[in-house]
């Protein structure tokens, strides 16, 4: 065939292959997923699997949609538009996908192109049926699905109507659910394009869902198998219940058959009708176990051909299973590469260093360098593998019960893998050992101890801002590597962990010996109000001493609350009073500019590179206190925890053998007092110096984009280290990897991490099994004793928090970043944490009543109800 030329409404004139139009099945594989879409190309690809039978069909490919779309009148202005509107702006979006939908809609077929879609139908059965399905190019993708945003139209039958359902296909594109999803994705509008499946239609007895990987539990060797009577769009539809077979190892395991009151048939005239299913089949099982094997085996060959688990759509019709569609599950958490082929079970690190958000490569290349074991990647998180712990009889018991005090969560979930007893292998007497070192020895009481360990690490950080910066190249990366042995000596200092050690001895101690003498619940919580030397808390209360700074200057308030990039703080010293509060918020920057959201990712921007993130809680601090609050806060929590002091004193006093008991709590809340604060120093000191080797990492960078082997600076933070230094020493990069490590980081973002994993992608979720809460409280661990009530506020970004004094704060999780807004509210709830984790340290020091590991709390929770918080007992209720 000759190519066809059109004139479009701006004179230019466009050519096209006709042959490029449609495409059978058999023509089309992976490499064509530009031009058939992700269904297409998943269905070509079907049509090449052995025993695999997929219906006989064809593509209209995208050049057909781009042909028809160059004969409309220009949506150049309605596309930018909507590229520029937020995902939530739903009203916005409804109306300006509706005008380009109608505009697409109104688009007339010329004849030659009408007559090149319909023709190859004449090929295949000219009297057939045809389900009409949209393939856009993003679609099916390995990182998403898009599933059900695009329309599908069944048992469509002649050629007019197939011609017209392309079109209504076509503008499928601009529904509203596809446009919202493209914007939450990040897909740019202009480079998605629509293709059209027209496939034969199968008039089933059967039809259903095939997951290759358990959907709930996310198992790699669980087989899920929804079946219902009729057309699969009853159960896509959400209109009747499936039958559920689950299948593992060539077996069915589980099994559940539903009540089916209905199912969906082609009706002979077009279209599809629904059927009441007679009384006395509804509670007949769709499939056989024999079947639901069969359709299992399909499954893992799909599976082996497309090389990740899939969601695939199936049909029986006389005794033969179909398959009409195959895309990957986009849902499921990664698993880390073992290697090995044994089981594993890892833990989170996210969840106990309060950072869920996936790390982008040299982030967690840098991590890794600073841990003393080796920590396994998945989905942009890392996890430890604690499989040789959980199988040794000493290890066993050690590691729940360590990982049980910071976050019973985790605890459950490695219990529930173990009382199965088919995955860890049940401890053998003698088998492992106890890990390594024990617990570190006793320390005195001795605040000096503290003293000379922060000037230790002063003096080191000192030395690596002064050294660093004569080292350029590959000398740069070899003194990095050096350094890091020097930060970890630090960190793992056997005296810094003694400190560490004694405090949360001493709180555990206190809240358990306290309980048992006094009845008093979480002692240790007042106890610690206001505790000397924690660099976390001070960090928060400095920044009531800034707005101190600012307050008096209304022209600098007037001008931080319309601050919209971070070069205001050049444009202060212009506004009266703006030099003072310039010198302010960069001196708090020289002490705490390092800090920052997800800091234990050395990519993510620090305050010193984004100060605008500081500006919300500064104007919520200039709002909600009076001046001098900080040293106020700080003395009246210094007065609770000595009050609290002396009446549990007294009370032990009272005692038999109260003499004895008082002395021992004495010198157990001396060593809480003296000890607790620094526990956050290592970590401050640990961040520091990753900001010293960002900013020479990105200064290197810089170089690299003036000579033109890098795009973007920030294009390294998708490289590791090692590949880092490697593009500085070949002065080469590969711009597909980093292509590649982009999409994947978005994809991940999208994910949400287990505290538990196995090796076979099993994601297990831990319970509190407690009974003490009331009836449909949220449940989780209690971390700063007190009950409050207030106006949840629930805030994913600290630059967006708005919080005033009588809310409590809502969120996923906080790290030590969040201590600014911690003086402004008077309670916590997180959905990760434990007791010791940092948010829980600061607000105890802060006397806020806190509970934190409350499973979905940011979404149970709506923004502006009313709630109670109970921190001493472990749960929040949410108030009429």
């Amino acid at each position: 065939m000759g190519e066809a030329v059109v004139q479009t409404d701006s004179g230019r004139t466009t050519s096209f292959s006709p042959a490029r139009y449609v495409l059978d099945f058999h023509e089309i594989d992976q490499s064509r997923l530009a031009l058939v879409g992700g269904k297409g190309a998943h269905l070509g690809e079907l049509s090449r699997v052995e025993g695999v039978h997929v219906p006989a069909g064809c593509c209209v490919t995208t050049d057909a949609f781009r042909r028809v779309m160059a004969g409309a009148p220009s949506l150049d202005d309605p596309l930018d538009r909507l590229s520029r509107l937020a995902p939530d702006d739903r009203d916005a979006i409804g109306a300006l996908s509706a005008e380009i939908r109608g505009a697409v809609e109104r688009i007339p077929v010329p004849d030659d192109l009408a007559a090149v879609l319909t023709g190859p139908l004449a090929r295949l059965d000219d009297g057939a049926a045809y389900a009409v399905r949209s393939s856009a190019t993003a679609e099916d993708s390995p990182t998403a699905s898009f599933a059900g945003q695009h329309d599908t139209y069944l048992n469509v039958v002649g050629p007019a109507a197939i011609l017209e359902h392309i079109r209504m296909c076509w503008a499928s594109l601009f529904t509203e659910r596809a446009v919202t999803y493209r914007l939450r994705n990040g897909f740019d509008h202009r480079k998605v394009h629509m293709a059209v499946v027209v496939q034969q239609m199968v008039s089933p007895d059967v039809s259903g869902i095939l997951f290759t990987a358990d959907p709930v539990t996310s198992n790699r060797k669980v087989t899920s198998v929804e079946a219902g009577f009729g057309l699969g769009e009853a159960l896509v539809s959400g209109l009747v219940n499936a039958d559920v077979y689950k299948v593992r190892d060539g077996e069915v395991v589980d099994k559940t058959i539903a009540t089916k009151h209905l199912a969906i048939h082609a009706s002979p005239e077009g279209g599809t009708r629904r059927r009441t299913i007679p009384p006395e089949s509804q509670r007949q099982p769709a499939l056989t176990d024999a079947q639901a094997v069969l359709l299992a085996r399909l499954g893992r060959r799909i599976e082996a051909h497309f090389g990740r688990p899939q969601d695939i759509e199936w049909c029986l019709a006389d005794g033969d299973f179909r398959i009409v569609q195959s895309r990957p599950i986009t849902t499921l958490f990664p698993i880390p590469a073992a290697g090995d082929g044994g089981n594993h079970v890892y833990v989170s690190v996210g969840h106990q260093q309060m950072m869920t958000d996936p790390m982008k490569p040299l982030g967690l290349s840098v991590w890794q360098l600073t841990t003393p074991r080796p920590m396994a990647e998945a989905g942009g998180r890392l996890f430890v593998d604690v499989t040789e712990g959980l199988a040794s009889p000493a290890g066993r018991d050690a590691l729940l019960e360590t990982l049980g005090r910071s976050d019973p969560l985790i605890r459950d979930a490695l219990q529930t893998v173990l009382d199965r007893g088919d995955f860890v292998p049940a401890p053998s007497e003698g088998a492992g050992a106890p890990p390594a070192g024990g617990a570190p020895a006793p320390i005195e009481t001795d605040p000096a101890i503290v003293d000379e360990l922060i000037a230790a690490s002063r003096a080191s950080l000192a030395a690596v801002e002064r050294d660093i910066r004569s080292k350029h190249g590959s000398e740069l990366f070899d003194f990095i590597l050096e350094d890091l042995r020097e930060l970890k000596r630090l960190l793992f200092d056997p005296r810094s962990l003694q400190v560490i050690m004694a405090a949360m001895d001493a709180t555990w101690w206190l809240n358990k010996r306290l309980h048992a003498w006094l009845s008093e619940e979480n002692a240790a919580d007042a106890l610690t109000q206001s505790a000397p030397g924690n660099v976390t808390s001070e960090m928060g209360l400095a920044l009531l001493d800034v707005a101190d700074a600012i307050r008096p200057h209304p022209e600098v308030v007037a001008f931080l609350r319309k601050a919209e990039n971070d070069g205001f703080l050049d444009r202060l010293p212009e506004l009266p009073g703006g030099r003072e509060a310039r010198d302010a918020i960069r001196a708090y920057l020289d002490t705490y500019g390092m800090r920052c959201v997800g800091e234990i990712d050395i990519t993510r921007p620090r305050w010193s590179e984004h100060p605008l993130a500081l500006v919300p809680v500064i104007l919520g601090n200039i709002d909600n206190f009076e001046p001098g609050a900080s040293r106020r806060r700080f003395e009246q929590g210094r007065q609770e925890a000595a009050k609290k002091e002396q009446e549990l004193l007294g009370r032990l006093g009272a005692l038999p053998d109260g003499e004895r008991k008082a002395e021992e709590a004495k010198s157990m809340i001396d060593r809480l007092r003296t000890f607790v604060g620094y526990r956050e120093y290592p970590k401050y000191g640990k961040v520091s110096r990753y900001f010293v080797y960002k900013r020479a990492l990105l200064d290197e960078a810089e170089r690299l984009v003036r000579a033109g082997v890098l795009q973007d600076r920030e294009d390294v933070f998708y490289l590791r280290f090692q590949e880092f230094h490697d593009v500085v020493r070949t002065g080469q990069v590969d711009d597909e990897l980093i292509r590649r490590r982009k999409e994947e980081f978005s994809a991940y973002q999208a994910l949400t991490p287990p505290r538990v994993l196995t090796s076979d992608g099993e994601t297990v979720a831990g319970t509190y099994r407690r009974q003490d809460a009331p009836a449909g409280a949220l449940v989780g661990l209690p971390v700063s004793a007190g009950t409050v009530e207030g106006r949840a506020r629930v805030v994913l970004d600290m630059a967006e928090a708005d919080l005033e004094a009588d809310d409590i704060l809502v969120t996923a999780y906080t790290d030590p970043s969040w201590s600014p807004v911690f003086v402004t509210v008077k309670g916590l709830v997180t959905e990760v944490g434990g007791l010791m984790t940092h948010g829980a340290v600061i607000a105890r020091e802060y006397g806020l009543p806190a509970v934190v590991g409350v499973e979905n709390a940011t979404r149970l929770i709506r923004d502006g109800q009313r709630i109670r918080v109970n921190g001493t007992n472990g749960y929040v209720e949410i108030l009429p």
